[in-house]
């Protein structure tokens, strides 16, 4: 297998020929990308007060899809912490957003208790409030994969086969910016040899 960088963008965008590989497993690294790839994100949201024209089911969907940045060597699956599932800082970190109309409500107002996670995008708009509305709501997030929610996907990834060249591919890798490229493309290929280790057991 061979792999030359083709292209990098500076917003993150990647793109790459691999060669020397079948169809298959170029497949495989596709899904592990943009599906098992864990990254943070907004999972339960308890609200004190909204007054908002949305109603909460309407605003936790969009805090679901604002990308947070992730460190996944700090941050473990909730299901797999010594918490047991319970919350703890080493699986959850909290968000929380206390504010009062008249106001545009964006994702820079949220509040973390983890410095280094934050919102990708702080001018992503969550809701205008008018004179005299509020919201005021703790956000929990935690790690999860693309396969079990788009809010979890860590980038979009997609290839094609180079014309007259069987085993060779070009993919582009576009990460959502919880994750660099680089740390995206080398989780990803952990998880596949862990996968295939784990196979050879069996």
């Amino acid at each position: 297998m061979k792999i030359q960088k083709l292209k990098s963008e500076s917003k993150g965008e990647v793109i790459f020929a691999i060669s020397e590989v079948k169809p298959s497993f170029v497949n495989a690294l596709r899904r592990a990308f943009s599906f098992e790839v864990p990254v943070l994100a907004m999972e339960d949201i308890y609200f004190v007060n909204n007054s908002s024209a949305l109603y909460d089911e309407i605003i936790s969907h969009r805090l679901g899809l604002i990308p947070l940045t992730t460190d996944t060597k700090t941050y473990e699956f909730k299901e797999t912490c010594t918490c047991k599932g319970e919350g703890c800082a080493k699986c959850t970190v909290k968000l929380a957003l206390k504010v009062a109309g008249p106001k545009m409500v964006k994702a820079k107002d949220l509040k973390s208790t983890d410095p280094t996670v934050k919102p990708v995008f702080p001018e992503i708009p969550i809701v205008e409030l008018l004179e005299g509305q509020e919201l005021e709501f703790e956000a929990i997030a935690e790690l999860g994969e693309g396969k079990t929610h788009a809010k979890w996907c860590a980038g979009h990834a997609f290839y094609h086969m180079e014309e007259g060249k069987k085993d060779t591919f070009k993919f582009t890798l576009e990460p959502w910016g919880q994750l660099s490229a680089s740390d995206i493309f080398k989780q990803a290929v952990n998880i596949l040899n862990h996968k295939i280790k784990e196979l050879k057991i069996k």
